[in-house]
């Protein structure tokens, strides 16, 4: 194994995580802004309407975009396997 194959398969692999996790960390931030506001707003402090909302709203993300996350990673197990096939 050459050094630029394992630095290639490391970027795909960081570049495969960024893709899975996004929609996640993109909601969980919009909606952590929103509960903010809204708390900044009626100035309660509770604990646990930060946390709810986005535990919520990030599972919800993880069943609409499921699909497509295991559609990523298996092209990318797919696509490691080959090269490790190609060894």
């Amino acid at each position: 194994m050459t050094p630029e194959l394992a630095v290639d398969i490391c970027r795909k692999a960081i570049q495969t995580i960024l893709m899975c996790s996004a929609p996640m960390l993109i909601i969980a931030l919009v909606v952590g802004l929103f509960v903010s506001v809204f708390q900044a707003a009626t100035q309660i402090n509770e604990q646990t309407l930060t946390f709810v909302p986005k535990i919520v709203a990030v599972f919800i993300t993880l069943l609409i975009f499921g699909s497509w996350i295991i559609k990523i990673v298996s092209v990318f197990t797919v696509g490691l396997f080959d090269i490790i096939a190609t060894l």
